[in-house]
C-alpha cells in the first residue's frame, strides 16, 4: 500500500496520546499518530508476546523510527496505577482498540472513572451498543473498523464500477462514479477523486478533468437495494424432492404406464379410462375379472403388488426428505449448487460486514468458517444465507461451497499465510472443473503486510487485496484528535478520508478562502457549513474568508489530513476577531446607508454598522465578491 507521505509536519510538543491494545489496527494507529501526526504515543500491552505486541515492542526501541517512539507499559490487567504510570491524565486522549467489545466497554469505563474529561475513542462492532456508551461517557467516539473497511472490500469484490455510498451527518447521499457512466445533463460532480487508468492511481489529482473516478451527489435519493433473489422456497423443495426419492416416483410412473397401456388394449379403453382404472388398480380398489384374458389379469395383479410397495416406499422417502430439508435448511448448509454467487470465507467483524453488505445489493452468498459460534453465523442464519461450518482450506469445503461456479472468493482470516492458501486452493479448484478456459476466478484477500501484498500480486497475479487496520487506522486517529472521519473511500489499496473539520479560532485557516485550502494530491475541499444556521453550502465561494464558525468537508488523504488537521488546531491565545482577510488583504464591508428623516436630515441616534464578528460575515456581502 503506497505511502502517502507526511513531509511538513511538524510534532505537537506535549500532546500525548494513549493507545490501549496490541492488535493489527493498535500497531497501525500507532504508526499512523506518530509518523504522520508527530505526536507522542503510550501504548499499554497486556504482554510482550501475543498478537502483534513483539512488533509493537520493536516500534518502540527503532533508532531509526520517523517520529518519536512510542513508550510502552506492560501491563495484564487496567487500574489507576498503570492510567497513573501512562501518563492518562495528561493525555489528550487515550484509544482502547481490542476485538472484544465487553472487554473495551470495561477498559473506557475504568479509565472514565480515572479521568472524567479525558477523550476516549472506543472500538465497537455493536452500533446499539456504541449508541450507549458514547452516550454514557461524555466525551467519547465509537467506531467500528469493520464498519469502515467493509465497503472498500466490498467494492473489490463486486468490481470497479461498484459505486460507494456516503451518508452525512445532514442525511445529504453522496456515491462515488465512474465518469464515462455519467449523465452530464443529472450528474452534479462534487470532487474529482482518481485517476485510475495508470499502473497505480492517481488520487486527488491536480488536473481534475483526468479523474475517470468521481464522487457525485445523489440529491437525497435513497441507496438501491435490489431484491435479493426468492430461492429459498424453490431450493428447499428440491431438496425435498432428493434424488432417491425422484428415482422411485420416476419407476413408479414408468410401471404404472405400463400397465395403463396394457389394461387399455385388453379392455379396448380409451388412454384416460384405462390410466383411471390403473390407479385405482395400484391403490387396492381393485375388481377381479374372472372372464378377462391373461394379459388382464396378470397386469391387474402386478398394479395391485405395486401398490402394496409404492404407498409406504414412497411416504418413507418422503418423509426422510423432508426431515433432511429442514436440517439442512436449519444449519444454513447449501440446498442445490449455486452459480454467480460469492463465497466469503471467514465470518469475524469484517466478514459480518461484508455479506450484510453483499446481501443488501441483491447478491447471492454462500458464508463459510472453521467455527459455529463465529459472530457472522449467527448473521447468515437470520439474514437467510447458506453457510458452511469447516476448513476452508479443504478442498471438500471449497467444492461444496460451489467454488467451480462462483463469481468471486473473498477470503477474511486474520492470517495472511490462511487466506492465500485459501485463495490459490479455490481459484484451482474453479480452474479445473471449468476445463482451464473459463474466466479466472475473482479473489479478493485480506493481507496486513503491505510487503507480503505485493510479493502475493507479482507471483500470483491477485490484484484485489485490502486491510482492515490500513483502511481503519486514518478514523481512529482523528477521532482521537478530536475530529470526524465521515467516511473513507477506497482507491485499490489506498484509501481516501472524508472529514468534517472546524476551523479553529486563530488556526492557520482563519481568514483563508476554501481555494487556498486545497492542495491537489492531499485533500480538496468539497462543501462548507456556516456557523449561524449549520447550512451546507456546495457552490464553494472563491473569495469568502473561513471564519471560526466554519466547518469544513474535506476529502483528503491519509498524509493531506495530518497536515490539515495541524492547520485547523485552535490558537492558544486567539486574536480578537477582526475584519476578514483575503490573503492578508483587509476586506471592506459594504455599509448600508444612514437612515434619513422626512426632513432629509441624518439621524443622529441611527447606529452605524459594526464591524463583523464570528459568524456574521458569512451571511454578509462584502466588497471583494464574497456572500
Amino acid at each position: 500500500m503506497p505511502d502517502d507521505s507526511a513531509d511538513g509536519i511538524e510534532p505537537e510538543p506535549g500532546r500525548r496520546f494513549v493507545v490501549c491494545g496490541d492488535n493489527a489496527l493498535a500497531r497501525r494507529l500507532i504508526t499512523e499518530l506518530v509518523d504522520r501526526h508527530g505526536v507522542a504515543v503510550t501504548v499499554l500491552l497486556p504482554s510482550l508476546s501475543d498478537n502483534h505486541a513483539p512488533d509493537i515492542a520493536e516500534l518502540a526501541s527503532d533508532p531509526d523510527a520517523q517520529g518519536s517512539r512510542p513508550e510502552v507499559v506492560v501491563a495484564r490487567r487496567l487500574t489507576a496505577e498503570v492510567l497513573e504510570r501512562a501518563g492518562v491524565r495528561a493525555a489528550a486522549a487515550v484509544a482502547v482498540v481490542s476485538a472484544d467489545d465487553v472487554a473495551n466497554v470495561d477498559a473506557a469505563l475504568i479509565i472514565r472513572e480515572f479521568d472524567p474529561d479525558v477523550r476516549i475513542v472506543v472500538r465497537l462492532f455493536n452500533p446499539v451498543l456504541g449508541e450507549g456508551v458514547a452516550t454514557m461517557l461524555g466525551d467519547c467516539a465509537v467506531l467500528s473498523g469493520s464498519e469502515i473497511a467493509a465497503p472498500a472490500f466490498v467494492a473489490a469484490t463486486l468490481g470497479d464500477d461498484t459505486p460507494t455510498f456516503l451518508r452525512l451527518p445532514d442525511d445529504e447521499l453522496l456515491r462515488t462514479a465512474s465518469r464515462d457512466a455519467l449523465d452530464p445533463a443529472t450528474a452534479d460532480v462534487v470532487c474529482a477523486l482518481a485517476d485510475t487508468s495508470g499502473r497505480e492511481p492517481i488520487t486527488l489529482p491536480e488536473d481534475e478533468d483526468s479523474a475517470d473516478l468521481v464522487l457525485v451527489r445523489a440529491y437525497g435519493r435513497q441507496r438501491p437495494v435490489r431484491a435479493r433473489p426468492r430461492r429459498q422456497l424453490l431450493q428447499t423443495a428440491r431438496l425435498i424432492l432428493s434424488r432417491r426419492l425422484r428415482w422411485a416416483l420416476g419407476a413408479s410412473a414408468a410401471l404404472l404406464a405400463v400397465g395403463s397401456v396394457l389394461l387399455g388394449q385388453a379392455r379396448d379403453l380409451d388412454p384416460i379410462q384405462a390410466g383411471y382404472l390403473t390407479l385405482l388398480t395400484a391403490l387396492g380398489s381393485a375388481e377381479a375379472n374372472p372372464a378377462g384374458s391373461s394379459v388382464e389379469k396378470l397386469t391387474a395383479l402386478l398394479l395391485v403388488i405395486i401398490g402394496v410397495a409404492l404407498v409406504p416406499t414412497v411416504t418413507a422417502l418422503v418423509v426422510d426428505s423432508v426431515v433432511r430439508a429442514r436440517l439442512a435448511v436449519a444449519a444454513g448448509r447449501l440446498t442445490e449448487p449455486l452459480d454467480d454467487h460469492v463465497i466469503v470465507v471467514g465470518l469475524g467483524n469484517i466478514g459480518t460486514r461484508v455479506i450484510q453488505e453483499l446481501h443488501s445489493f441483491g447478491v447471492a452468498v454462500v458464508a463459510v468458517d472453521r467455527a459455529p459460534t463465529a459472530r457472522g453465523v449467527a448473521v447468515a442464519r437470520e439474514l437467510g444465507l447458506p453457510f458452511l461450518i469447516g476448513d476452508a482450506t479443504s478442498p471438500e469445503m471449497l467444492r461444496a461451497a460451489s467454488v467451480s461456479t462462483c463469481r468471486a472468493l473473498v477470503v477474511l482470516c486474520a492470517d495472511d499465510v490462511t487466506n492465500l492458501e485459501t485463495a490459490l486452493l479455490g481459484r484451482s479448484l474453479h480452474r479445473v472443473a471449468n476445463g482451464g478456459v473459463a474466466t479466472p476466478l475473482r479473489v479478493v484477500l485480506r493481507l496486513f503486510d503491505e510487503g507480503f501484498a505485493q510479493r502475493v500480486q507479482r507471483a500470483f497475479g491477485i490484484n484485489h487485496s485490502r486491510s482492515v487496520s490500513y483502511l481503519a487506522a486514518p478514523a481512529f486517529a482523528a477521532a482521537m484528535m478530536g475530529r470526524e472521519v465521515i467516511d473513507t473511500i477506497s482507491v485499490g489499496r489506498r484509501v481516501l478520508l472524508v472529514a468534517e473539520l472546524p476551523v479553529g479560532a486563530g488556526s492557520d485557516l482563519e481568514g483563508r478562502s476554501c481555494p487556498e485550502v486545497s492542495r491537489p494530491r492531499e485533500a480538496r475541499v468539497i462543501a462548507m457549513r456556516t456557523g449561524r444556521a449549520g447550512q451546507t453550502i456546495w457552490s464553494l465561494p472563491q473569495r469568502r474568508p473561513l471564519v471560526r464558525t466554519d466547518r469544513l468537508l474535506v476529502v483528503a488523504t491519509r498524509a493531506g489530513l495530518a497536515a490539515l488537521l495541524g492547520r485547523t488546531v485552535a490558537s492558544a491565545d486567539p486574536p480578537p476577531t477582526s475584519p476578514a482577510t483575503v490573503g492578508g488583504t483587509p476586506l471592506r464591508l459594504l455599509r448600508p446607508p444612514a437612515t434619513r428623516h422626512p426632513a432629509g436630515r441624518p439621524e443622529a441616534d441611527a447606529p452605524s454598522c459594526p464591524e463583523p464578528a464570528g459568524g456574521d460575515i458569512t451571511d454578509r456581502p462584502t466588497a471583494e465578491g464574497g456572500l
